[in-house]
């Protein structure tokens, strides 16, 4: 159309009319450019969903954590009954049943999930209950079966869980099955370790079949007139070994564990597994080169042979795997949990928890921090024990932390009292299941116990731990509640174990009624047990200037948490802020008793000179700092 059409020859542009317009809309190059500008947009839309689609099924997802179950998110707490709290009328200075059921609501308030209970088997009482007479049955010095469903009830209503040891090894020498053995009634002839003398010297005296000796020295063998045999007992001769290479023993232990399991027990901590096998050829075991007699020649104590033919043999995993498989069975609602004892390497005790497909212990117990001695404890030695289970943990595995037990010193005498808080604070916030032994939360102390004083009382008795007759004792005294008579324990004339004498000032009252201590700084730290970061977030394990340890748990879009620990006497200040993830400015959580009073909670503090006193321990709660990380378009 010519342009005169458009622009008038004698006055300006009016514009373009409708029609006009319409008219130039459908010419043929504008069609075509409209067409080209729809097809671009779609195109580019199309793109656009594409790359974003892309994007999203590109980007790493953040896993959803599978839940932690009850045995993974609290402290399990081992309760010694016989310390723990008579409540008998008249009462005899002796704990029993009901008087653990009496102290739950303590138990609870210390922000544990399960207890463990030491042994309250019948039993002789020759080593504290682990000389079981019957697997069936409460011993009458803890209580009745009607006291144990009780406590179990108790348990329930707050939410708690109940752990019981169980004893596999070996059984009383009063148990029925023993006593039958003697007289090689069937089923139960071989229900034991039985071996032919090796011999009879010029006065008849019968020569054990081999040098394998006892956990508490002298011969493992001990002669038995009535049979004209030697029976195996790798602790004392009251504990005669049971015979698992019997499929009849086995059977009976499974029955056993079905028992305590319909009593609605939620697992069981099994006792000196390691032990359970020994060479059917009993072959004698060599010289442990590194063994504590002077005498080359002389084989006196435990230590004196290495172990290769009655500890640890292959067929144990194999047994343990059995109970597992038991467990597993009432697991349907709720996990029951096993728990293993055994010493020996960490690498070598991996292998308890076995794997996927054919999983055994739920965890062994972790017994590096009992291992530590005071004069090698440093943050790098503490350092060293972290990583030496995390980095042989199999796939998948839980760890664990035991810092005491009924069988070691506790933590306050091995590791000086300062330093209570500090490890709580570091197995209570690492990654894992803390076990605690009662009284620790209180950082009680050895008692000075001698061996002659508690060799028989109230017809209760330990057993030598070793040769020398060293008392077992010291750390199994009973729990300090108040300052009053016995520490609270019992009104009894006498207890069973004295009762430690600084009781007056250390005790479960006058740390409750202080401004800060022990049981404080412990309540608060299984309270931080709930924080997401320290369920599920990351370990990052540091010592600094040589002298410091420091660990962070971690996990974006959460609070971190920071401990750290001084192991030195002397005040030192390091910076914090060379750790990963750590901002310039942390908060206080929770601190030692070793600080100075003044010294608060939710306190700003710039983590590049963060003092800790000599012993002192510090929990920092931060905001963690993720570096940025680019979506590749």
């Amino acid at each position: 159309m010519p342009l005169e059409g458009y622009i008038s020859a004698d006055g300006p542009y009016t514009g373009l009319t409708k029609d006009q317009l319409l008219e130039c809309a459908y010419r043929p190059a504008w069609v075509r450019v409209r067409y080209m500008l729809l097809i671009a947009y779609w195109v580019g839309w199309a793109t656009m969903l594409a790359a974003a689609i892309t994007l999203i099924a590109m980007t790493p997802k953040c896993s959803t954590p599978k839940p932690l179950q009850w045995w993974q998110l609290s402290p399990v707490y081992q309760v010694y009954p016989l310390s723990y709290q008579d409540s008998n009328q008249p009462p005899d200075g002796v704990g029993d049943i009901r008087g653990i059921e009496s102290r739950l609501d303590y138990i609870k308030d210390l922000g544990v999930g399960a207890i463990w209970l030491s042994p309250i088997y019948k039993s002789p009482m020759k080593d504290f209950g682990y000389d079981v007479e019957d697997f069936r049955a409460i011993a009458p010095v803890f209580g009745t079966m009607e006291d144990f469903r009780s406590l179990s009830e108790a348990l329930k209503e707050r939410g708690l869980k109940l752990v019981m040891d169980f004893i596999p090894n070996h059984s009383s020498n009063l148990h029925k099955w023993f006593q039958r053995s003697i007289k090689k009634q069937d089923p139960y002839t071989h229900y034991y370790v039985w071996a032919d003398a090796k011999g009879f010297e010029s006065d008849g005296k019968p020569v054990p079949p081999n040098n394998w000796m006892s956990v508490f020295g002298g011969s493992a063998w001990e002669w038995n007139e009535d049979r004209r045999q030697y029976y195996l007992h790798q602790f004392l001769k009251e504990q005669p070994d049971l015979n698992y290479a019997n499929p009849l023993v086995l059977q009976e232990m499974k029955d056993v564990l079905r028992f305590w399991l319909d009593e609605g027990v939620d697992g069981f901590r099994m006792d000196a597994v390691a032990h359970l096998f020994e060479d059917e050829e009993l072959r004698d075991e060599p010289i442990n080169e590194e063994g504590t007699s002077e005498d080359e020649d002389a084989i006196v104590a435990y230590q004196d042979l290495d172990h290769i033919y009655t500890y640890n043999l292959p067929q144990v995993l194999e047994v343990l795997r059995e109970f597992r498989i038991l467990l597993d069975e009432y697991s349907n609602t709720e996990t029951k949990i096993m728990m293993t004892e055994a010493y020996m390497p960490v690498r070598n005790l991996m292998e308890y928890y076995g794997n996927k497909s054919t999983p055994i212990a739920h965890f062994p117990f972790n017994f590096e921090f009992i291992e530590l001695k005071k004069k090698n404890l440093t943050a790098e030695s503490v350092h060293n024990v972290i990583k030496s289970w995390m980095d042989n943990l199999p796939n998948g595995a839980w760890p664990n932390w035991v810092i005491g037990n009924h069988d070691n010193s506790r933590v306050a005498t091995r590791f000086g009292s300062e330093l209570v808080d500090a490890i709580n604070m570091i197995i209570l916030l690492l990654p894992g299941t803390p076990v605690t032994y009662n009284g620790e939360e209180i950082g009680m102390e050895d008692t000075a116990v001698s061996w002659e004083e508690t060799k028989d009382t109230f017809g209760i008795n330990a057993g030598p731990v070793n040769y020398k007759k060293v008392s077992r004792d010291p750390e199994r005294t009973p729990i300090q509640w108040t300052a009053g008579k016995n520490a609270g324990f019992s009104n009894a004339n006498r207890t069973w174990l004295p009762v430690n004498p600084n009781y007056p000032k250390l005790n479960v009252e006058a740390q409750l009624d202080a401004t800060w201590s022990h049981l404080r700084v412990y309540k608060l730290l299984t309270q931080a047990r709930k924080e997401e970061a320290v369920m599920n977030g990351k370990l990052d394990v540091q010592v600094l200037d040589k002298k410091v340890l420091a660990f962070t748990r971690v996990k974006e879009g959460f609070p971190g948490y920071l401990v750290v620990v001084n192991f030195l006497d002397d005040k030192v200040t390091v910076d914090l802020t060379t750790l990963r993830h750590v901002p310039e400015e942390s908060t206080v959580y929770t601190f030692s008793t070793t600080y100075a009073t003044n010294f608060t909670m939710k306190k700003r503090i710039a983590n590049s000179a963060v003092v800790l006193p000599g012993k002192g321990g510090l929990v920092l709660t931060f905001v963690p700092e993720f570096q940025e990380t680019s979506i590749p378009l």
